[in-house]
């Protein structure tokens, strides 16, 4: 099921791993918090070196947000994404994004991440 304003998510202090195979992958690791609409991660492993992403939570329970990160060969690359929530049955969210990816390195794409382990 999708969030609606009745059931907003508050995603202060949960941490997301890319979706791989069904299950989330922890080599990469994201921790997402959260004040009022306001909206702010970090993020690193996998090929990423270190990743920021800032942006709002739309009332809807979406996440509209800018990212930047370097990758383990130096390069520096940004976009923006929207990430649509999911509610799994055992009350973890996933995250459905759809991206883009500006400048030399220009690209689009889709993405899963889920929730893993406990809030912080």
């Amino acid at each position: 099921m999708t969030t609606t304003e009745k059931n907003r998510i508050d995603y202060d202090g949960r941490r997301f791993s890319p979706v791989a195979d069904g299950a989330p992958e922890e080599s990469r690791v994201a921790v997402y918090h959260q004040d009022g609409d306001l909206f702010w991660g970090e993020f690193l492993g996998g090929r990423a070196r270190r990743g920021t992403l800032t942006g709002t939570v739309l009332p809807d329970g979406r996440l509209d947000f800018a990212y930047c990160m370097v990758l383990e060969d130096n390069r520096v690359v940004s976009g923006h994404c929207t990430s649509t929530p999911q509610v799994l049955a055992d009350g973890r969210v996933r995250l459905n994004e759809v991206w883009e990816r500006f400048g030399a390195h220009a690209d689009r794409g889709t993405s899963v991440i889920e929730e893993i382990g406990p809030r912080a």
